[in-house]
């Protein structure tokens, strides 16, 4: 189905403190703003998809508890399809707890609860709604058996299949081969590829690893510089728009679910890693992970409205390989 977006991956609910600095290990700070709100990487990416304009359905499990109806009723206001959304009576719903310091950077610690429960019985449950998605977007917050399992049946159905990386573990090569968008951060990048980030020659060379594994499109999300994107003509150096940030969490979230959303309509990637690398700047001027999501007319009116300054526009790199 053209515009639908799968998202199979976590559900957790956010509990924050933004405080001026993260404590070292042994020290209290008293003072802060606390917030409770929804958040995991799969929900949190599903949130910005479908307010992006796409029409999503979000596959994962919550605890039979009263936080994991108030998730489903979140994601629900949000006309997400939580129809397979699997309540489990073993386990709690997932918990993130979450300190920002006056930088907008962030330190998180998550209990995984029923996310750790997601089931290979469950991506067959929900069979028919994978098959009909023009994009399965996935991370690793969620067993890995299930997610591959969801991979192979979106790869057989010829579906653009995206994987946020998070958090990063060693992948089958066979895997990997069905991928067709993979966006790292830094740091993944560095730990699935085994080669650290120096340097744009660095970059390049992960980039190349990454086409040797199969995968035909990376997109190496770099926080405040940008967005390296590896496509089989071009690797390019898209700066970040330059925003003031007040919370980081969720930004690298809001790029690949927005990424989704703009892929389904069947945009090109060049145009949709634009419109997405818009969605997480506007994201990261806002506090919390699906909160801060922008919907697709504030999307548009800032990248109207946005004028680059010469530096931007002079740190614009291209190479052709």
């Amino acid at each position: 189905m053209k515009n639908k977006v799968v998202v199979i991956g976590s559900y957790n609910t956010d509990l924050t403190i933004r405080t001026k600095k993260i404590p070292r290990p042994g020290e209290t700070i008293i003072g802060g703003f606390f917030s409770e709100g929804g958040g995991g990487k799969g929900a949190n990416q599903a949130v910005a998809a479908v307010r992006a304009g796409a029409n999503v359905s979000f596959i994962a499990r919550v605890g039979n508890d009263v936080l994991g109806k108030e998730g489903i009723e979140r994601l629900t206001q949000e006309r997400i399809g939580t129809r397979y959304i699997f309540y489990d009576n073993e386990v709690p719903t997932g918990v993130a707890f979450i300190v920002v310091d006056e930088r907008g950077e962030n330190s998180i610690v998550v209990a995984s609860g029923a996310n750790a429960r997601l089931s290979t019985a469950d991506i067959e449950t929900a069979h028919d709604e994978i098959s009909s998605a023009s994009v399965l977007l996935v991370q690793l917050e969620s067993p890995i058996d299930a997610i591959r399992a969801a991979i192979k049946k979106s790869h057989a159905k010829n579906a653009t299949v995206i994987l946020n990386p998070a958090p990063a573990q060693q992948l089958e090569l066979n895997l990997l081969q069905e991928i067709d968008i993979i966006t790292p951060n830094k740091v993944e990048a560095e730990m699935i590829t085994g080669i650290k980030v120096t340097d744009e020659d660095s970059l390049r060379l992960i980039v190349k690893k990454f086409f040797d594994y199969g995968i035909k499109n990376v997109l190496i999300t770099l926080g405040a510089k940008g967005i390296f994107t590896g496509l089989p003509n071009t690797m390019e150096l898209i700066p970040a728009f330059k925003v003031c940030s007040v919370d980081s969490t969720g930004a690298g979230d809001v790029f690949s679910g927005s990424l989704a959303a703009f892929l389904s309509e069947g945009m090109s990637i060049e145009k949709a890693v634009k419109m997405a690398n818009a969605s997480a700047a506007i994201s990261v001027t806002r506090m919390g992970a699906q909160n801060s999501a922008p919907n697709r007319m504030e999307i548009e009116n800032f990248l109207i409205a946005y004028k680059p300054s010469e530096a931007e526009v002079l740190n614009r790199v291209i190479v052709n390989l």
